[in-house]
């Protein structure tokens, strides 16, 4: 959501698709999306409640997830039709990999879509209880995947860094190094490192969904639509995508919470 969030703001046509409660913080998340501009003709409602991260403060921190049959997990069909033909750039991560049915409906969703495919795993250890599972699905997103972003604790706990993902097909990795960054890994191409302008960090919270939603965005007004096309982007035009991402970061993690720019707040 966060990565449709930044795409939108940033001008690219975008889509939500997935399946958001009719609960008070459903009702929250989708206006929410509304207002940032996302289309959500594909996206679904249920009666299924919200699932809630929460963090109790006191006396200690304690972190709980609350996530049993929630409606993000619980697709069991898709249907693309009413976003036109394409080719679209598709994104996903983070716990709608591996999270109740709609795992499966997202893993059959990539297998056959024809556009790029990006991929963040964006691990969260504390919510993965099932390791074989979370890997069952996760590696038909990387078979399948043009384009990952991880940062070097997404790859530590996957025990993949950018060289095994690109031995495995993918045509670009973007290793996120925090305040230093974006490096980009192809298969034959010396690694390029762009670095992050300073700035004084008030929330890290959606500083990867805004690269990754900067970059789809980039590629897009490129018309990068496909493999072949992803692969064929020269160094320059890479240099000035993620000089754009890390722009659209900085400004994002200078604020309170997930609250990527608008592409006027954006000076590059």
């Amino acid at each position: 959501m966060n990565a449709a969030v930044t795409a939108a703001r940033l001008g690219a046509p975008t889509a939500f698709v997935g399946r958001i409660s009719t609960d008070e913080h459903g009702d929250a998340i989708w206006d929410f999306l509304l207002a940032s501009g996302v289309t959500l003709a594909a996206a679904q409602r249920g009666p299924e409640p919200t699932a809630r991260a929460i963090v109790e403060l006191s006396p200690d921190p304690v972190f709980r997830f609350e996530g049993e049959g929630t409606a993000d997990a619980s697709m069991t069909d898709l249907d693309l039709a009413p976003l036109g033909p394409g080719p679209h750039l598709l994104h996903g991560g983070t716990l709608g990999i591996f999270r109740g049915s709609t795992a499966e409906v997202l893993a059959r969703l990539i297998e056959a879509h024809e556009g790029i495919v990006s991929f963040d795993p964006n691990v969260r250890p504390q919510i993965i209880d099932d390791r074989a599972r979370w890997f069952r699905y996760a590696d038909r997103w990387i078979d399948r995947a043009d384009l990952v972003k991880g940062s070097d604790e997404d790859f530590g706990w996957m025990g993949l860094g950018p060289a095994e993902l690109l031995d495995r097909g993918v045509v670009a990795v973007l290793r996120t190094l925090g305040g230093d960054g974006v490096e980009l890994h192809r298969v034959n191409e010396a690694v390029r490192h762009v670095l992050a302008p300073a700035v004084e960090v008030v929330d890290a919270v959606g500083a990867g969904d805004a690269i990754c939603g900067s970059v789809l965005v980039g590629l897009w007004e490129r018309d990068i639509t496909d493999r072949t096309a992803l692969a064929a982007l020269d160094d320059a035009a890479w240099d000035v995508l993620l000089a754009f991402a890390v722009e659209v970061a900085a400004i994002t993690v200078g604020r309170p919470g997930a609250d990527p720019p608008y592409r006027s707040d954006v000076p590059v």
